[in-house]
């Protein structure tokens, strides 16, 4: 598994798209939506939540690998000419 993790994470959309999906199967299996997170004790209460529940830890897994494969390539792997970037494309 070759991924070029220098460049991913100077790239904003890669962060916005792993928060996305982390936080999307979360809210949607507890019936939740971001309006609903009005305080950091609401957050932690849902991450608690969350962690305490292999389903919902097993969709956030899927989740994250989805967000994190390159479905352009065979495997895990970016591609050899992505594997030479040195800043996001």
């Amino acid at each position: 598994m070759k991924i070029n993790w220098k460049v991913r994470i100077k790239n904003p959309y890669f962060w916005i798209q792993i928060g996305i999906a982390i936080l999307m199967p979360i809210l949607a299996y507890l019936g939740l939506a971001v309006e609903d997170l009005t305080t950091w004790g609401k957050v932690g209460q849902v991450l608690l939540e969350a962690v305490s529940n292999p389903y919902v830890l097993g969709l956030v897994v899927v989740s994250v690998f989805n967000a994190i494969q390159d479905p352009t390539t065979k495997g895990l792997s970016d591609s050899e000419k992505a594997m030479t970037y040195t800043e996001p494309n």
